[in-house]
């Protein structure tokens, strides 16, 4: 079967479930495991073992391996990177605290702002001074840096971020700070701002150095762990890490700047989304992917996910930007929420139900794993209701037990609001789709979008049981279940290009605009992200995409316009006014006429080309084959349970057609399909349901 197919490994780390994908040319197969909290390359190599055995493949078949992770999300939410130190220049200790002067919640007197990574004892300063335009006022005062080392050893800081001021116009003070500290403590990592986000805005380039540092020690022990396992496995390929961006880079890379993995599993599902949109030629794409930790919303339109250049981590307040840690990283833009599987539902003080963000993770897990669990989680409810069946859950290699998730949810909920077990679990099973919907609600409307206009694809291990509940309560009439959902991310990792974005702060005006300083750097630039990419690309084609971030004179924030890839001319300064204009125009309705512009920073994108879906061609749909069971569900609206039929997806044709109420179950989800839904089978193998009419 091996023979002269290239062979494709994926692997997304979760924090309740670790996926696995492999392709063997035409052919795919999956497994979902357990993660392993304290050793994950343990869960990785698992279930790379189970999974190529039932390909009669060894290690040393595959090719290429592709890894995700949400590691250092998880490491920076709960607090669990390495102790982090912070230089920066002398009077500019408080950064962290000062932000952005900003109040995320103007009128609560009492709002909470999330923990600085390094804390205030953990700050140090060294006097240097370098200006906006990268003239050094002071020189560095290097007795300064030599002099922290003992105090760093003494503290037990194992990684240090250095933030200078203006260290986007002019590093030569933090490399030769990290030269220092390099020569005084060789055993110390080491993150300077003006490499991993050489850009203006001193607030959030600190917070990013300082976010880098905090999990440097533990994404490059685990990364080296995990190199080395797969040595002794006899692995010869390539390994690639996903980044939040949705491209893949080295494992070099991502060991010197883990901080772009932050995002790295949701990433692979927007791209798995968007291949979807495009094979069904869906050009209105809002995805949903919910896992067993959170949920996560992304729009996709024209068949490319929204991105952006900050991404906030840790939000104290769940919807509200500014409330979180910032990341200056190119990401794919998504909300998300602590709603999964494994989300522990509670009566809170004011007796309403109350679901996450606090996880139930895969130690202990749900209470139906039968692992020590004694909290609700979302999976307990949808298990009470009848909604999964307990005997088949992810491929029958996690049995579950039923009885634990009443008297969890009769315990947690049922008893402190008289409410029997079935009608404690549909009130979970409910709030946590508001939850989403209010998500995806609140994303649509931050973007000028109705979400009611667009199609919800659904992925992850619970999406498919939420989808028709979440896609009732916000007017959608279309939802499509693609084949492989269970392991979406993981599938979407294979989908995604070798690619690296730089982006570099240098302010120029129009009206002052130097074409030839200009055409250097981004050609400098062009230069570093092919050195990143190529190496990888296997002689594959690499294209390059040149911005510029630009805005009217005295603004707060910036529109992308893209760029020729070419060496800019005086002749194109007018093109680049008129498609700053047009696109000031689509979002805030008209121009400022003759309104002075500026650029104030640049941003080149190396990639190969991603891995374009074929069509699906047309199916006559005809009624499904008989059930092979049958579930009794609790219908919360109703308040008695029902008999709903139980198909198996794989013995569903293209074409089978089925109406709702009814579950189509499947190794790594199921789908619930409501009673507002018909469903049927596409040419692609994904589950579609539609709307009945009213």
């Amino acid at each position: 079967m091996l023979e002269g197919a290239e062979v494709r490994l994926a692997v997304d780390i979760g924090g309740t479930f670790t996926d696995i994908v492999l392709d063997v040319g035409q052919d795919r197969k999956t497994r979902k495991l357990l993660t392993t909290p304290q050793r994950p390359e343990q869960a990785v190599l698992d279930g790379m073992r189970l999974i190529l055995a039932d390909a009669r493949a060894h290690i040393s078949d595959i090719d290429v391996f592709i890894h995700g992770t949400t590691l250092a999300t998880n490491a920076i939410i709960e607090r669990r990177g390495a102790k982090t130190a912070l230089i920066a220049t002398e009077g500019f200790r408080d950064v962290l605290d000062i932000g952005t002067e900003s109040r995320y919640d103007q009128y609560d007197l009492g709002i909470d702002k999330p923990r600085p990574l390094a804390p205030r004892s953990l700050r140090f300063t060294v006097p240097e001074r370098v200006d906006a335009h990268g003239a050094v006022r002071l020189p560095l005062d290097e007795a300064s840096v030599r002099a922290l080392a003992p105090k760093l050893r003494e503290l037990g800081v194992a990684s240090v971020a250095i933030a200078f001021l203006h260290s986007y116009a002019n590093p030569e003070h933090e490399r030769r700070a990290a030269a220092i500290l390099a020569e005084e403590m060789p055993d110390i990592s080491v993150t300077v701002s003006s490499a991993v986000c050489p850009e203006i805005r001193e607030y959030e380039r600190t917070s990013t150095a300082v976010a880098n540092a905090y999990v440097q020690p533990l994404i490059d022990g685990y990364l080296a762990r995990m190199a080395d396992a797969l040595q002794v496995e006899q692995f010869r390929g390539a390994i690639y890490l996903v980044t939040s961006g949705g491209g893949v880079t080295s494992i070099e890379t991502a060991r010197r700047f883990p901080v772009r993995l932050v995002e790295s599993g949701p990433a692979g599902g927007a791209i798995f989304a968007a291949q979807i949109a495009a094979r069904l030629g869906e050009s209105k794409v809002l995805s949903f992917d919910m896992g067993g930790t959170t949920a996560k919303i992304c729009l996709i339109e024209k068949y490319q996910p929204e991105t952006s250049r900050v991404f906030e981590v840790d939000r104290a307040a769940r919807f509200l930007k500014g409330s979180g840690l910032p990341v200056r990283i190119p990401v794919i833009e998504m909300v998300e929420i602590g709603a999964g599987g494994g989300s522990i539902a509670h009566v809170d003080a004011m007796k309403r139900v109350t679901v996450g963000p606090e996880s139930a993770s895969s130690e202990p897990g749900p209470a139906c794993y039968g692992r020590g669990g004694q909290r609700p989680a979302v999976t307990d409810a949808d298990v009470a209701l009848g909604m999964i069946d307990p005997d088949a859950f992810a491929g029958g290699t996690i049995k579950l037990d039923p009885e634990l998730s009443k008297q969890a949810l009769l315990r947690s909920v049922g008893e402190p609001l008289g409410l029997s077990a079935e009608t404690a679990a549909y009130a979970v099973h409910e709030v946590v789709c508001e939850n989403m919907a209010s998500a995806a609600r609140v994303h649509a409307v931050e973007r000028g979008e109705i979400v009611g206009q667009h199609t919800l694809i659904a992925f992850g291990g619970a999406a498919p049981l939420h989808a028709a509940r979440v896609a009732e309560k916000i007017g959608v009439s279309r939802v499509i279940v693609p084949s492989n959902a269970g392991v979406g991310s993981a599938v979407g990792f294979l989908a995604a290009p070798i690619a690296y974005e730089l982006v570099r702060s240098r302010h120029v005006r129009l009206d002052d605009f130097d074409t030839e300083a200009v055409s250097d750097l981004l050609q400098e630039m062009v230069t570093e992200a092919r050195a990143l990419v190529e190496p990888g690309a296997a002689g594959a084609p690499v294209r390059e995409r040149r911005a510029a971030f630009m805005r009217y004179v005295g603004q707060g924030h910036e529109i992308s316009v893209e760029l020729p890839n070419r060496r800019l001319t005086g002749a194109d300064l007018a093109g680049l006014r008129q498609k700053f204009e047009a696109d000031y125009s689509a979002m805030f309705e008209r121009p400022i006429p003759g309104a002075a512009i500026e650029v104030l920073s640049w941003s080149v994108l190396a990639t190969t080309e991603a891995r374009n879906p074929s069509a699906v061609a047309a199916v006559t749909r005809k009624p499904a084959g008989k059930a092979v069971g049958s579930r009794k569900f609790f219908d919360g609206r109703a308040g008695e349970v029902i008999e709903i039929p139980l198909y198996r997806r794989e013995d569903m044709v293209p074409g089978a057609t089925i109406a709702g109420p009814a579950v189509i179950a499947e190794d790594e989800t199921s789908t619930f399909v409501s009673t507002s839904f018909d469903a049927h089978i596409d040419g692609a193998g994904s589950i579609v349901m539609e709307r009945k009419a009213a």
